[in-house]
This record gives structure tokens, C-alpha cells and sequence, in this order.
């Protein structure tokens, strides 16, 4: 049976370690409010720092009254001392666990607060989180009494064989740092590659670049890909951009009367139709004598390339309409074909057999 002394202890650590429960519940309370509070606002690095908050209240808690009703017991120094380094290193383990979610979280939203539709960049926040990680893990093993020099030779040698091995996996890692660094690409961008790939990026993470084709499929191409290929990317400099739609009268029609009607068409296009840059010019340029037409470009101002298809739709349906009420002529491919008399007259004469 334990003295008097040894039950004092004890309850005095399970009177520590029920103030640090309920200590713990507070402040799990009171961080979640916190949380919830930032979260009505606008600005994103306060609902970091209440996150933040909120993930450590409960286990820095719990791991401080563990500290303190361990000296409550009156432990052996050498018990007391395994005792510091094991909480101390669960401690570590758990702030770089809160610090990685935060620091993943701080360059989740620097991306996305530097382009103007919303989208996802895993990269950087995963680059960042294995980081914050790594070096948690160090200084835990620190913390334990394991010297991290042979652990860092250890990682030198290994991350060499490593490397070797996933050759094509890093290529595509540093790849994708690299056109996010150099801004060739952003999410929400649409593009084109000279493989015929194209639509809107979704999202650039470690290994491959995800787009949205018009169709809503999602295609998955590997980050490599975007260092030995042509891309057209349809959001730079500007994302609005010229709609070239190619049009044709006959020979018969006026000119100067075809571009004046063009021209009021694409003006109540672009200021009617969702897509269209109201005010920008409509331009008609004429350029080619065909066998049977004059053709010509028209060119329209849209706000987006996904716009294009419903501008060319109505530009055309209404277009139409307009050349029909002004009774401009739109040519059917024809071809004329002369005979010459003195050599038809000929073949009506010639001898059987004979041509």
C-alpha cells in the first residue's frame, strides 16, 4: 500500500490533469468561436491564426498538465527526464503538424489572391508542407537525444538513389515549380499545346497539370510535357482577346453598303449579347475575289475565349437575318462554263469513232 505522501501525489496529478481537461475545453470552445468569427471576414490570415489556435489549444493542454502531474508524482530524475523528452517531442510533432497546415494554407492563398478566378494550386502548398514537416521531424528526433548527422548523411546518400530512381517524377516536380514561378500558365487559364490538348487549368500540383475541356472532361497531363511542346495561352496578356469570323457577298452586292450593315450588326452583337466587349469597334476587312464571292473577315471584341461560340451564334443568326432584309446576295458556290461554238459544232459533225 502507498504512504500517504504517494496518494497526495497522485491525486494532486489527477487534480492537474482534470484542471488541464477542462482548460482544454475552454479553449477548444473559445478557438472554435474564434475560428468561426474570422471566418465572416474577408481578410484570409486571420482565419489562419484562429485555425491555428484552434488545432493547439486541445493538445498543448492536455501536454501541459501531463508535464505538470508527472512532477506532481515525484518521479525518479531519470523517469522525469524520459518523461520531458517524450512530450516534448510529441509537442514538436504537433506544433509542425498546425505550422505545416498553416504555412500551406498562407501559400494557398498568396496563389490565389494573385489571379482572378478561383482554382487550386496544391504545389507549393504541398512543397511547403512536406518542409515544415521534414523539419519537425528533425528536431523531434533532436529532442529524443537521436543525432540527426548520420540522419542527414543518411538522407544525402538515400536521396541520391532516390533522385536516380524517379528521374521522371522530379523532372515533372521541378517542371511544374517552374511554370508556376514563371507565370506561363495560371489555374483558370485556357490553353492550347501544339498536341491538340486544350481547356481551362484546373489545377497544377507535383506531378501533372489538370484542364477542363468545353466538353467538362478533365484531361491529366504530366508537367514535363509543358517544357518541350508549343503552348497558346488565351489569357495573356489579357483574357479578352479578337474573334475573326470569315463572311462572303457576291459580285453584285455594294461594298460600301455590305460593311456599313456588318458593322451596326457587330455594334448590337457586342452590346446586346452576354460575352461581347461593349464598345469595342467592329472591323471589316475585305480580302479575297473568289470564283463566285468577295470574301471577307469580320472582327469582334470578346471578353473571354469559352464567349467566342455563343458571339459567333448570334453574330451569324442575326447577320443573316439583317442580309436578308437588305437583300445583299450571300453566293452559292457556282461555276460557269463556256463552250466554244466552232469546236462544239465540230464534235456534232465528227464520224463515229472520231472525237
Amino acid at each position: 500500500m502507498p504512504d500517504s505522501l504517494e496518494w497526495g501525489s497522485v491525486i494532486a496529478a489527477a487534480v492537474i490533469m482534470a484542471v488541464a481537461v477542462v482548460v482544454a475545453i475552454v479553449l477548444r470552445i473559445l478557438s472554435g468561436r474564434l475560428a468561426r468569427r474570422a471566418g465572416d471576414t474577408r481578410w484570409a490570415w486571420d482565419d489562419l491564426v484562429a485555425r491555428l489556435l484552434h488545432d493547439l489549444a486541445l493538445p498543448l493542454s492536455l501536454l501541459g498538465g501531463a508535464w505538470l502531474a508527472a512532477n506532481a508524482l515525484h518521479l525518479t530524475p531519470r523517469t522525469l527526464d524520459i518523461t520531458g523528452r517524450v512530450l516534448t517531442a510529441i509537442t514538436v510533432l504537433i506544433v509542425a503538424l498546425a505550422l505545416a497546415r498553416m504555412g500551406a494554407g498562407i501559400v494557398a492563398s498568396i496563389a490565389l489572391g494573385k489571379q482572378d478566378t478561383p482554382a487550386n494550386v496544391t504545389i507549393f502548398a504541398n512543397i511547403t508542407r512536406v518542409v515544415v514537416l521534414g523539419v519537425g521531424t528533425l528536431v523531434m528526433l533532436q529532442t529524443l537525444g537521436v543525432s540527426i548527422t548520420p540522419v542527414l548523411g543518411a538522407l544525402g546518400v538515400g536521396g541520391l538513389a532516390v533522385a536516380l530512381a524517379l528521374q521522371d517524377t522530379l523532372a515533372n516536380l521541378f517542371a511544374g515549380v517552374h511554370v508556376l514561378a514563371s507565370k506561363t500558365i495560371e489555374p483558370g487559364d485556357y490553353i492550347r499545346l501544339s498536341s491538340g490538348q486544350e481547356g481551362y487549368v484546373v489545377d497544377i500540383n507535383w506531378r501533372n497539370t489538370s484542364i477542363r475541356t468545353l466538353s467538362d472532361n478533365i484531361e491529366v497531363i504530366p508537367n514535363q510535357r509543358f517544357s518541350d511542346t508549343i503552348l497558346t495561352n488565351y489569357h495573356r496578356p489579357a483574357q479578352d482577346m479578337s474573334l475573326i469570323i470569315g463572311c462572303s457577298v457576291g459580285y453584285g452586292s455594294d461594298l460600301e453598303h455590305v460593311e456599313k450593315v456588318v458593322v451596326e450588326v457587330g455594334q448590337e452583337v457586342m452590346a446586346e449579347v452576354q460575352g461581347g466587349v461593349e464598345g469595342a469597334e467592329t472591323l471589316v476587312r475585305f480580302h479575297t475575289f473568289g470564283d463566285s464571292r468577295i470574301g471577307f473577315n469580320v472582327i469582334l471584341r470578346i471578353c473571354e475565349f469559352g464567349e467566342q461560340f455563343r458571339i459567333k451564334h448570334e453574330f451569324v443568326k442575326r447577320l443573316h437575318r439583317r442580309f436578308r432584309a437588305e437583300g445583299i446576295e450571300i453566293p452559292f458556290p457556282m461555276r460557269r462554263v463556256l463552250v466554244d461554238s466552232d469546236h462544239s459544232a465540230d464534235l456534232l459533225t465528227a464520224p463515229p469513232g472520231r472525237s
